[in-house]
């Protein structure tokens, strides 16, 4: 379902131009993510917490498309962020963590480009502080409760599993960059 969410979003007609494999980056992103998998999460559920993900702001509506741009570029490098560490790598399989840090700083490239089309546009950075705060704020969260939890097995699959939904529920974010006709989630 997470996959059909991100594959009926496209992000290939922005502003600027995009290559159209950002959008089979998002969906191996997900696939990646998935497969990392080590522990059935239901055996942690004694562990899942709440890390309040601004769905209402980030909902893609309250901004720009050019603002979206921004916002989803940060997502993007908080998601890197967490997992490229040292902690995150004795965690995950390397190989599925290679694939999907690679996946990620690909679509962080593609996202750049188009920002570096947009600079110059003061409006948009002003527009996205308080979207762009509230995922820094979300992924604080995050990275507060892995220390609390010591970096346990189960607090990174709770992550793990958080971050699947949040990089899904960005789908209205990444539909707001723009739609092609023809594709899946336009009108």
């Amino acid at each position: 379902m997470a996959l059909v969410a991100i594959s009926s979003s496209p992000v290939s007609s922005m502003s600027c131009d995009l290559p159209a494999s950002l959008d089979l980056r998002k969906q191996e992103t997900l696939r990646v993510l998935h497969q990392m998998e080590t522990i059935s999460p239901p055996s942690c559920l004694k562990h899942r917490t709440d890390f309040k993900f601004p769905q209402e702001q980030l909902d893609g509506r309250q901004f720009p498309e050019a603002q979206a741009a921004s916002v989803l570029h940060e997502m993007l490098q908080q998601i890197f962020s967490l997992f490229h560490t040292e902690r995150s790598s004795a965690a995950w399989n390397t190989t599925l963590l290679d694939r999907l840090l690679t996946g990620l700083h690909q679509q962080l490239e593609d996202l750049n480009t188009c920002l570096d089309e947009q600079t110059g546009e003061e409006e948009s950075a002003l527009g996205t502080v308080g979207p762009t705060l509230a995922v820094k704020r979300y992924f604080r969260r995050i990275r507060l409760y892995l220390t609390e939890k010591k970096y346990s097995d189960c607090a990174w699959e709770i992550v793990r599993v958080d971050i699947m939904r949040s990089f899904s529920s960005s789908a209205n974010l990444q539909g707001r960059l723009g739609m092609k006709d023809g594709d899946l989630g336009s009108p």
